[in-house]
């Protein structure tokens, strides 16, 4: 294991894992081979002015591979001072112009190289995203290809972040322009850490901000190693800055720095309020997008077969930690025993095991934390009264792997019912009205995504006119696309990513009026 402080001598060590050699000083490049036998050079430093650089204290932290709960690398860890220089490389940068005032094309230019370089190394980063978080080969490989459209989409957007001209008359001449905030802080989550990465820092890099980004401790992997592609990319120093490290030394520094002009986070709703707090202290602009509970709809006029395979890609697609996971379950009540027995055999046919065999669909948790509150959650509810209909164990001694899990017969009071479990646990209900329908699919303090499953596109759209949620989609499930806006109503957060909506978070609005004068008189 790598020693917490550095020492002088920098000799490899031999250990067994992930095919990681140990060092008693932390090299900036540690040599990596992955389980499918990718191999490559894993980068441990900080990145700040396009250099990976040690931490000041010279901590570092270890990441587990949480399919076999080895080690696969130590990297650097972040603490204030390190906060502190990448801000100020960050600041610089944005004050220099050389980013904030380029010319449209430049920043556009810079952003396809980078999506160009993704692609190039995407199956190497597609293994490292698997190996870190634990997701399926398959699930990791269409989080990459996401993240290349939506930097590509973001290029597009460089030369688009217009004002507009205002008629006042004919006594003055008035316009807005839109321009970068300047330094934006970042914090993305493990569940999708590179595709968080590149919702943070696409929009920024478009509108011409500098970021500091903090990745999540437990998936730092892949946001260091796509980072050294930004200097080739043409991205000048102190515009990108990554640096890993634990939310309560790294994030309160981020979210109270008075020259961080606005923060980012994807996370947990509780942690969302804290960020929030913190920020309005700077009165900081500020985009959350935190937990869910979403209901998802399958009438009794759906293609059942085909809504199940929904409902299945809602729970249980990369573990069911996703955000918007249609975790709750609403069936019209003619089509409820029917829709339990397919969804009992559907969720006891997914495959579940090693994320690097092509036919896994679910892979493992992400962290024992995470396996213990599913399992916990699980007890609780067969404590209130729920009917398991299958799942609610874990797999093997090895890896955090829990089987798929369905409850019937719940009530909306139970727990597993509210609170968010972020596992691949599902509760089923019953309704007979659309009025009933809505109380209960209205009836949670989240608002993120719904899903309506119907032939009826006057019921489909009935209920996605009056749930509260801020994405609604009908007939699919986790479908997303780089043009259409991603966010929350209510304790889901505030702002949105992706779309045009998402340079707004990313951007102020300067108004100019001029005074016309007219020529003297002979």
């Amino acid at each position: 294991m790598f020693a917490k402080s550095l020492l002088k001598t920098a000799m490899p060590v031999t250990k067994g894992g992930i095919g990681l050699r140990c060092y008693a000083q932390l090299p900036l490049r540690v040599p990596i081979k992955i389980p499918n036998g990718v191999e490559y050079e894993q980068p441990t430093g900080l990145f700040i002015n396009n250099k990976f650089v040690r931490a000041k204290q010279g901590k570092t932290f270890e990441v587990i591979s949480p399919a076999t709960e080895e080690t696969i690398t130590h990297v650097y860890e972040a603490r204030e001072d390190d906060v502190e220089e990448a801000i100020a490389a960050a600041d610089a940068a944005f004050k220099s112009g050389v980013w904030s005032q380029a010319d449209p094309l430049v920043r556009a230019n810079a952003l396809h190289k980078l999506a160009g370089y993704i692609e190039e190394h995407q199956d190497i980063v597609a293994s490292i995203e698997t190996l870190d978080n634990g997701k399926a080969i398959n699930s990791a490989r269409g989080d990459v290809q996401l993240v290349i459209n939506y930097l590509r989409s973001c290029a597009g957007w460089c030369d688009k972040v217009d004002g507009r001209l205002i008629n006042t008359g004919n006594t003055h001449f008035s316009y807005t322009v839109k321009q970068p905030l300047g330094v934006c802080g970042q914090i993305i989550p493990w569940n999708f850490p590179l595709l968080m990465w590149a919702w943070k820092v696409g929009p920024a890099l478009a509108t011409g901000n500098t970021v500091v980004l903090k990745t999540a401790e437990s998936t730092p992997l892949s946001a260091l190693y796509v980072s050294q592609f930004v200097p080739k990319s043409g991205i000048p120093p102190g515009v990108v800055n990554i640096v890993s490290g634990f939310g309560k030394i790294v994030g309160e520094a981020l979210t109270t720095h008075p020259k961080i002009k606005k923060i980012a986070f994807t996370g947990s709703t509780a942690t969302g309020r804290h960020i929030y707090q913190n920020a309005g202290q700077n009165l900081k602009k500020v985009t959350l997008e935190l937990g869910g509970k979403s209901p998802n709809v399958v009438f009794s006029d759906a293609d059942i077969k085909q809504a199940v395979q929904n409902v299945i890609l809602g729970i249980y697609y990369n573990s069911g930690e996703v955000c918007c996971a249609g975790s709750r379950v609403y069936v019209e009540e003619s089509a409820y025993e029917q829709f339990l027995d397919e969804m009992k055999a559907a969720a006891e046919g997914v495959k579940v095991g090693d994320p690097f065999d092509e036919s896994t669909f679910q892979g493992s948790q992400t962290s024992q934390m995470q396996l213990n509150k599913i399992l916990k959650y699980v007890e609780i509810g067969r404590d209130e009264g729920a009917r398991l209909i299958t799942g609610g164990e874990r797999i093997g001694n090895k890896g955090y792997f829990v089987k798929p899990t369905v409850f019937g017969d719940v009530t909306e009071d139970m727990r597993i019912v509210k609170e968010e479990i972020f596992g691949p646990v599902v509760t089923i209900s019953k309704f007979k009205t659309m009025d009933e329908l809505i109380d209960m699919a209205n009836d949670s303090e989240y608002g993120l995504a719904a899903g309506v499953h119907t032939t009826n596109i006057n019921k489909a759209l009935e209920v996605a006119n009056k749930v509260n949620a801020g994405t609604v989609w009908v007939n699919t499930f986790n479908d997303f696309h780089h043009s259409v806006p991603f966010g929350g109503f209510n304790a889901s957060g505030i702002g949105r990513e992706m779309g045009s909506e998402a340079l707004d978070n990313y951007t102020q609005t300067k108004a100019v009026r001029v005074k016309l004068t007219s020529e003297a008189k002979p």
